[in-house]
């Protein structure tokens, strides 16, 4: 596969998603549009969605202005950042999101469980390897920076030591994507610069705040189903961790209204239930993004109107 940086920087003319925003007329026959954001938050192989619903949305000749993504909405989101057209997304995900990617096996981490002090426990234990995911990673998007996107993109990630949530908007976007995706305990955490980094999910599973610089914020975000009944340990342990992030993200989500946040909401309905590795259910997925889009443009719509428009030449 390509490098992302060599697909876009080779594209002659004008994508499906690069479109023209809608524009306003202001006093002084300048043109003026509010400054749009798309939010993509943690939701496994659904976050794919979003490439349908940018190319939906372009169609209007909506586009967003900055990309904001956590964890697999970081992954997908930085398809479309770097200027991948909808079928070129598509087919990187399938690559860049498969079950295989959870199968690279540490040993020394069973004998670290078994034996700490033995096995020399550390920040780096985790009970899968990370070295495919880096490889699949840079053979989609090369050595590219944050600098040298079409669409600007905010990765969100964790400190490991705080749980504090980190922006990542410089920098390599290879490292910001391992970061971002660094599920505790299943992959190692990622260092860069001083801090040790894990998944985004850990401090904000649907991150509105960081476009805090937007008038209009069209966020794409899943609320875990509970397990009611936790048979065993694992379900348990499920049944908490889905308990908090659907708390946190509500929690987020409120207090970005109540500070004024114009946020869009869009709403996927996909028939039964998807794996969070079913790769098979991507096509589907991005067209049920394409209807969520298509559901929400009055919202969206009144959402620009009512929005305080920025000077565009």
């Amino acid at each position: 596969m390509q490098s992302a940086l060599s697909s876009f920087s080779a594209t002659s003319g004008p994508s499906a998603l690069s479109l023209p925003p809608p524009v306003f007329p202001v006093a002084g026959g300048a043109k003026a549009r509010p400054r749009i954001a798309l939010v993509l938050g943690s939701g496994g192989v659904r976050s794919v969605a979003a490439i349908g619903i940018v190319d939906r949305l372009a169609r209007e000749g909506i586009r967003p202005d900055v990309i904001v993504g956590c964890s697999s909405g970081a992954l997908f989101g930085a398809t479309i950042a770097c200027g991948m057209a909808p079928d070129e997304a598509l087919d990187a995900a399938t690559s860049l999101w498969t079950a295989e990617l959870t199968r690279q096996k540490r040993w020394r981490s069973l004998l670290q469980l078994l034996a700490p002090r033995l096995a020399g426990f550390d920040a780096d234990f985790a009970l899968r390897d990370n070295r495919l995911i880096a490889e699949r990673l840079r053979s989609a998007f090369g050595s590219l920076r944050f600098d040298q996107l079409p669409t600007p993109l905010r990765v969100v990630a964790t400190a490991a030591a705080t749980g504090q949530r980190v922006v990542l908007e410089e920098g390599s976007v290879v490292d910001a994507l391992l970061a971002s995706m660094a599920v505790p305990f299943l992959f190692p955490s990622v260092k860069i610069g001083n801090l040790r980094l894990v998944d985004g999910v850990v401090s904000d599973p649907l991150p509105v705040a960081v476009a805090h610089d937007a008038q209009v914020v069209i966020s794409l975000g899943f609320f875990g189903a509970v397990p009611r009944r936790p048979r065993n340990a694992g379900r348990m342990a499920a049944q908490a961790a889905t308990s908090l992030i659907n708390n946190l993200m509500q929690a987020r989500l409120d207090a970005a209204r109540a500070n004024g946040q114009r946020i869009v909401p869009l709403h996927l309905r996909v028939r039964g239930r998807v794996g969070i590795w079913e790769t098979a259910a991507m096509p589907t997925l991005c067209e049920a993004g394409r209807a969520a889009a298509e559901a929400c443009l009055p919202e969206l719509w009144d959402a620009l109107q009512g929005a305080q428009p920025r000077l565009v030449a």
